[in-house]
């Protein structure tokens, strides 16, 4: 088959290249998928360039990946089964992730992807498999770090970096429950969020929203770029701050430890105020949140907005676009198949 293979650390265009492998055989947990669908996000290209380096040693592989082949979130179909596996049969529609929790490649930039059942969950009919790749691990994030029943209908939630992978899934699941929602991003996304339903949105570059006079009662920062004066005067007094740790590609963190360090102060004050817990984070296994990721694409309150689709072939181009930050929408692997 054919599949996308990283030699080594380093920029996608100098380290990847398309290549003939083997076709890989499910273990009794898992599922084979035919890949239709690759997400493309920053995750991806974490493992990629090894940045930060403490991620090497977290199970990436120290001087080049232990697994050759990138990616983690797929969709796609079913093509055979592990024999412990009761979720799923061939043919079956599925989306879902290779991996979680893990620094590793996770080898869905292949035609062929072998995925634990535990990972997978079946594609809403009313979704394109580019749609469901785009956010499967998006979505993880959001819903592993934020539960949204946590989010009251009174709420006003102010998302920083609400144009991005992370920050649109979450502005958008956070209007589903009622709150009225403030997009923080950078002007030529803003047309992008108001599609989205975003009631108000905010130039970063030429204001702060935190100057505004508003108070919020949560405040989601994906890039985690407001400092602590800033998100103090902005939240209600019971109002919550909390941080992803986007590390900007490299160009907002150090290169050992990334986002690491600065993210420690906010991780004490949190759970000094006991905000670690208590319907924080409350999914007890990414299936949970999953499954709870479907029931968004199903009911249509979530709509991912697929604005640049590649070939297999045409990763490392993928990978660029990102990095370059000129899609106002989701990037994809596109795998088509008759």
């Amino acid at each position: 088959m054919k599949a996308i293979v990283q030699s080594a650390y380093g920029s996608p265009a100098g380290v990847l290249s398309l290549r003939d492998v083997a076709k890989p055989t499910p273990a009794p947990d898992e599922v084979l998928v035919r890949m239709h669908a690759a997400g493309v996000h920053p995750d991806v290209w974490h493992l990629i360039a090894g940045w930060p380096y403490v991620l090497r040693v977290m199970g990436a592989g120290f001087r080049r990946p232990k697994s050759p082949v990138p990616g983690i979130d797929v969709a796609g179909v079913v093509d055979t089964v592990g024999a412990h596996v009761t979720r799923f049969k061939p043919g079956d529609a599925v989306f879902g992730a290779t991996v979680f929790m893990r620094w590793a490649n996770g080898g869905t930039y292949a035609e062929y992807v072998a995925v634990p059942e535990r990972l997978l969950v079946a594609k809403p009919p009313n979704v394109t498999f580019e749609q469901a790749a785009s956010v499967v691990s998006p979505g993880l994030i959001a819903l592993m770090n934020f539960h949204p029943e946590r989010i009251q209908p009174s709420w006003r939630v102010a998302v920083n970096g609400a144009a991005g992978n992370v920050g649109s899934l979450f502005a958008q699941i956070a209007r589903s429950r009622g709150a009225r929602v403030t997009g923080v991003d950078a002007i030529d996304k803003l047309s992008a969020m108001r599609d989205l339903g975003i009631e108000e949105t905010v130039d970063y570059k030429k204001e702060d929203f935190t100057q505004r006079g508003e108070r919020y009662d949560l405040i989601f920062d994906v890039p985690t770029t407001l400092s602590r004066d800033q998100w103090e005067r902005a939240l209600e007094p019971a109002g919550i701050y909390w941080i992803i740790g986007h590390d900007h590609f490299g160009t907002a963190t150090g290169a050992v430890l990334g986002s690491i360090p600065r993210m420690i102060p906010f991780m004490i004050r949190a759970a000094r105020r006991g905000q670690l817990g208590k319907g924080v984070l409350k999914f007890a296994t990414p299936l949970d949140a999953l499954q709870e990721l479907r029931r968004h694409l199903e009911a249509r309150t979530l709509t991912p907005h697929v604005t640049h689709t590649f070939a297999l072939a045409e990763a490392a181009s993928a990978l660029q676009c990102m990095i370059e930050g000129k899609a106002a929408g989701r990037i994809v692997i596109h795998a088509p198949h008759t």
